[in-house]
């Protein structure tokens, strides 16, 4: 199935704006993903950094429950990756043998739905605690833009070292 990557909207208002470029790199990070192999997504192409698209997307699944369920809703869910031991908090980015590409994109997928939901109905300027403060809905969208921003251009580098392709 191909994947859709729709261009924000220029005239909307500020919710359908926010989220509208929450989406836009979202799928930019699934276009990275598209097309490769099992091995090509768990590859560390960027030497001496670990860092893979698996990872990324591991990673993007464990962020989405954190600001979306834990902080917003205050929902106590568990990580979708505990760490292994090797690192007490390792965010989603460790690989594991018992977790397949297809698995990781069908539980980031979900996590995003989720996430979706959760904010459906909801005023921008409502807020959560986060660590002794409150955070508004406005600062997490614009806090996950930043975050899918930051690692899609770590995506873009990945991909170019594992099979050249470029832009998207």
């Amino acid at each position: 199935m191909p994947i859709e990557r729709l261009r924000p909207p220029t005239t909307a208002d500020e919710a359908t704006t926010l989220a509208a470029w929450l989406d836009f790199y979202r799928e930019t990070l699934a276009l990275k993903c598209d097309g490769l192999t099992e091995q090509q997504l768990r590859t560390a192409a960027a030497p001496p950094s670990t860092l893979t698209l698996l990872g990324l997307v591991q990673h993007m699944t464990e962020v989405e429950r954190t600001w979306f369920r834990r902080t917003l809703t205050g929902e106590q869910v568990p990580a979708v990756y505990p760490a292994t031991g090797e690192r007490e908090h390792d965010e989603g980015f460790a690989l594991r043998d018992d977790v397949s590409a297809e698995q990781a994109m069908a539980a980031w997928r979900a996590e995003i739905a989720v996430s979706t939901r959760n904010c459906r109905g909801r005023s921008l300027d409502d807020t959560a605690p986060f660590h002794g403060m409150d955070v508004s809905l406005r600062w997490i969208y614009t806090h996950m833009i930043a975050e899918y921003a930051r690692h899609d251009g770590h995506a873009d580098l990945l991909r170019e070292r594992i099979d050249g392709t470029t832009g998207v």
